[in-house]
């Protein structure tokens, strides 16, 4: 049985209003220059000793804070920012800054993300919304091709200005510490320099990810240049600098993120979105984008209500739209609560797993978009009543036949009601992406997911600026549906964000922090924070054996895609039951997630997780180890 954990007061918040974005950027500069024990090594320095390179290891327990994140450096910061009294949202900004210089192919500032948070002080959860916009130039049939009106080839909507949507996340990190936070931009971004100008040690992953991106890299020269050195995939185990980074988070810590949606590197970035600097000996086609300084200028992150749904007592909080990671999380949940799920019976449990799924991703297809732009029923959808006539669709025996049709979210519900229109196809969405968590000495708890969408995102860097575009777009719906179809909650449109499955969650027991947790993976994301959940809360696995325990993802489709290990153990059970499995394809092949979680194990004491293996394993650290 969970126990709720306690927390002490909060540390302190500078009183008043919240200074400008320019006042808190000059407040900063000044800690750039302080000393500290990753400081900055002066402009023009001589000699670069090797950079530390840290040890990963997926699973620490104790007290005074707790962080994992898939990355080491981004853990050690993180770390740092909570042994010198910073809070959870302070090591979360600080984290997603060094994972920019470390996980560039995943984490930059020009892309987006989702936050929730839980502050101590007020004993609430929060949603803030980092999510990237479509141009107000942007519509419905942005992604046709005006020469056949048919949908453009994915790897040219990728590799385009055209699928750069306007960067949320440095507005998200101006909006977090404003609301949360108690430490300066400035401050929070001193180890990230530190580590893009001093480097870091490449791993297999870093490797393997530029490897998969070279071609394209090469034809677009910034990014050949600053990731391709010397035209070659860096090596593993040597020494990765990136010192336009290192610049531009300088000037940002000097001028505030207005110097980004309304100053200089704002007109850069347009420029580069609407000319993108491609070789003029490359023969790919990279289209021009939409985007104008006057949407950088209208950008806002947004503070939002999150979703929650109480599953075996306890309260899971979620991220709502845009994203359709909370009402799908929490639907499915829902589902599955009506059911009773023996963790002697682990085939049993997975197999309406599978069921609720297949059942929320058919409503997350009809239903779900920018609930800014379009109804959104998200009252209805995490409904007990709605949960419960999708409940009586499953059969305990036998799965059924996917795709399955969309429910009817309309407040009139009755045992097995019939299905909708048919199901709409899953859309492409990528799943190159990363997420952490982190929890203070005082409870707060954060759980982030950011992205800039596929490995390399737009492969477009910024020139001289050192990092790249996001291509989020291409995570709307390419083809408006035909004529007398239901329509299409998430086409593309003006100032429009578009749906994600990003899921950053946060599970209370008895009003207080009990787990947080969320992962990469485009639409997988959704699946496997199920599952994780599954596995700790029905199944009853400690949360390193949650994470590390074989997955499978059913998203309605034909086919459930699973990694070997869960083909091995599960699948002649679930095939008797009618599942139709197969090895998960990727990318990256046979790999579903990266997760990171935590849990609270009793007031004060903290276990953070990182996956031990998937994606190279990440990095679980807390301020004081237990047993020390």
């Amino acid at each position: 049985m969970f126990r709720s954990p306690s927390s002490s007061k909060a540390p302190p918040r500078p009183p008043g209003p919240a200074p400008s974005r320019a006042v808190r950027g000059a407040a900063a500069l000044a800690a750039l220059t302080t000393a500290a024990s990753l400081a900055v090594p002066a402009a023009g320095a001589a000699a670069k000793p090797r950079p530390w390179q840290p040890e990963k290891r997926p699973v620490a327990t104790g007290y005074g804070g707790a962080v994992s994140t898939v990355d080491p450096y981004a853990t050690r910061t993180a770390l740092d920012v909570l042994r010198r009294g910073g809070n959870a949202m302070d090591a979360a900004v600080a984290a997603g800054a060094t994972l920019g210089v470390t996980e560039p192919y995943v984490a930059a500032i020009g892309g987006g993300g989702y936050l929730t948070y839980y502050d101590a002080r007020t004993r609430r959860v929060h949603a803030l919304d980092g999510r990237e916009t479509a141009p107000r130039r942007m519509g419905e049939d942005a992604f046709l091709d005006p020469a056949t009106g048919e949908p453009l080839p994915f790897d040219q909507a990728v590799t385009s200005g055209l699928g750069v949507g306007v960067p949320g996340t440095l507005a998200q990190w101006d909006l977090a510490l404003r609301r949360f936070g108690s430490r300066d931009l400035g401050r929070l971004l001193r180890p990230a320099i530190a580590v893009a100008e001093r480097g870091f040690v490449v791993d297999r992953e870093f490797h393997d990810q530029t490897a998969l991106n070279a071609d394209r890299f090469r034809d677009i020269v910034p990014t050949r240049e600053l990731f391709l050195p010397d035209g070659r995939v860096p090596a593993v185990g040597s020494v990765f600098r990136n010192p336009d980074l290192a610049a531009t988070y300088r000037e940002l810590a000097e001028r505030g993120t207005d110097w980004f949606y309304e100053g200089r590197l704002g007109r850069e970035i347009v420029r580069t979105v609407t000319d993108p600097p491609i070789d003029p000996d490359a023969s790919r086609n990279v289209r021009p984008g939409l985007m104008t300084t006057r949407d950088l200028d209208a950008y806002r992150a947004l503070l939002r209500r999150p979703t929650r749904v109480t599953y075996r007592g306890m309260d899971v909080y979620g991220m709502p739209p845009s994203s359709s990671g909370g009402t799908t999380v929490g639907e499915a949940l829902n589902i599955m609560g009506a059911f009773r799920l023996d963790e002697r019976d682990p085939a049993d449990a997975l197999h309406h797993y599978l069921e609720a799924s297949k059942l929320a991703y058919a409503d997350r297809g009809r239903y779900l978009g920018d609930a800014d732009k379009v109804d959104v029923p998200v009252a209805e959808l995490l409904s007990r009543g709605y949960a419960r006539e999708r409940a009586c669709l499953i059969d305990p025996d036998r799965a059924a036949e996917a795709p399955v049709a969309p429910g009817s979210p309309d407040g009139d519900y009755r045992p097995c009601a019939p299905a909708g229109a048919p199901a709409r196809p899953l859309a492409a969405e990528g799943p190159q992406t990363t997420h952490l968590v982190v929890a203070d000495k005082w409870g707060n708890v954060a759980s982030y997911t950011l992205s800039i969408e596929q490995f390399g995102g737009s492969g477009i860097t910024v020139p001289g600026r050192g990092f790249l575009l996001n291509n989020q777009l291409t995570d709307f719906s390419f083809r408006p549906p035909p004529p007398g179809a239901a329509p299409d909650p998430n086409l593309p449109g003006p100032g429009k964000r578009p749906r994600s499955s990003m899921s950053p969650t946060i599970v209370l027991d008895d009003g207080r922090p009990r787990l947080a947790l969320g992962t990469p993976g485009g639409s997988t994301i959704i699946t496997t924070v199920l599952q994780i959940l599954l596995n700790r809360i029905d199944l009853g696995m400690d949360l390193p054996a949650a994470l590390a325990a074989p997955r499978a993802t059913q998203r309605n489709t034909p086919q459930v895609f699973a990694e070997q290990a869960f083909l091995d153990r599960y699948g002649p059970a679930l095939a008797a039951r009618g599942h139709r499995l197969a090895a998960f394809p990727g990318p990256p092949a046979g790999v579903i997630g990266a997760a990171t979680a935590l849990e609270v194990l009793r007031p004060g004491l903290v276990q953070a997780v990182a996956e031990p293996a998937r994606r190279g394993g990440g990095s679980a650290m807390v301020v004081r180890p237990a047993g020390r």
